[in-house]
């Protein structure tokens, strides 16, 4: 594959994994605890490194992961304690992302992980770093992770549809019929954790944030069905991918950049022309609803 293939491709990976977890966050009203487990985790990086004094992924994964399930956590139990939703995401995001900022430039200001790398990211870097078995060249480790992470979270899926559906749309029904809605929840708080770590060194947090939640945004205008929603914002994330390279490439400007632009561009075309739920459709049924009762 080409230099731009590769990149298009982990893009691509990065939309649908993530813009298929928005989905469930957009239905429970979690869309910005994205945010924030994407921010927190810099904090479960850099205590994987002050533990192992070292930079090997498996370590970054594990500490990442431990914070992003810490953070789902602290969050939930702040509002089952009665501070409201936002002031209990705010209160965490910011404590644990400020603890990872210190430890990181008190104890490992010297190693080769900033604040800024782990925000931005640098997906043009991603062709570079291979996978290399029996000094067979395999391709960009990014794809091999977020493919892999893909593939578990849609066997996840796959296994707890039914449930994981009732509890995001009735979570007291779901509690009558015996689903155990804590667990459900993180279930999926994990996979939101293992998706935005495995997609954090390759594009960095923005562009994370960007495809957890506006595909699955963009898909909720788009349809009442849940298995269409999930289709939906794949395919908002792949195109926002793609059109967020090529529009990079042309403007000689940030990719991830561009392909978070190119995923808001798509969002505010579907605010304003979804046939259902857009302004446009929302103003001429208003205007024919006024229509009909001047008729009558």
């Amino acid at each position: 594959m080409t230099y731009g293939a590769w990149i298009i491709l982990t893009g691509s990976l990065v939309g649908v994994t993530c813009g298929v977890i928005g989905c469930f966050l957009i239905l429970r009203k979690m869309a910005m605890i994205a945010d924030a487990i994407s921010h927190t985790v810099l904090l479960g990086i850099v205590a994987a490194f002050l533990i192992s004094n070292s930079l090997e992924g498996i370590n970054m994964f594990i500490g990442a992961v431990i914070v992003g399930l810490l953070t789902a956590f602290l969050i939930q139990l702040l509002d089952a304690s009665g501070v409201q939703s936002d002031a209990a995401i705010g209160v965490v995001f910011t404590s644990l992302f400020a603890v990872g900022v210190i430890l990181l430039t008190s104890f490992a200001s010297r190693v080769h992980l900033d604040v800024n790398h782990t925000l931005m990211g640098e997906i043009a870097f991603i062709p570079w770093n291979t996978l290399e078995i029996a000094g067979v060249d395999l391709g960009p480790k990014a794809v091999w992770i977020l493919g892999s992470v893909l593939l578990i979270n849609l066997i996840i899926i796959a296994c707890f549809y039914k449930e994981i559906k009732i509890a995001s749309f009735d979570p007291d029904m779901a509690i009558a019929l015996g689903i155990p809605v804590m667990v459900i929840h993180y279930l999926l708080m994990g996979m939101l954790s293992i998706s935005t770590v495995a997609s954090f060194d390759s594009v960095g947090a923005i562009l994370v944030v960007a495809m957890l939640i506006v595909p699955g945004a963009t898909a909720y205008l788009l349809t009442d069905r849940l298995s269409i929603m999930l289709i939906l914002s794949a395919v908002v994330g792949i195109l926002s991918a793609v059109g967020g390279y090529y529009t990079a490439l042309l403007s000689n400007v940030s990719i991830s950049g561009s392909m978070a632009s190119v995923a808001g561009i798509l969002f505010g075309l579907t605010f304003i022309f979804s046939p259902t739920h857009g302004l446009l459709s929302k103003l001429l049924a208003r205007r024919k609803l006024k229509f009909n009762d001047s008729s009558n």
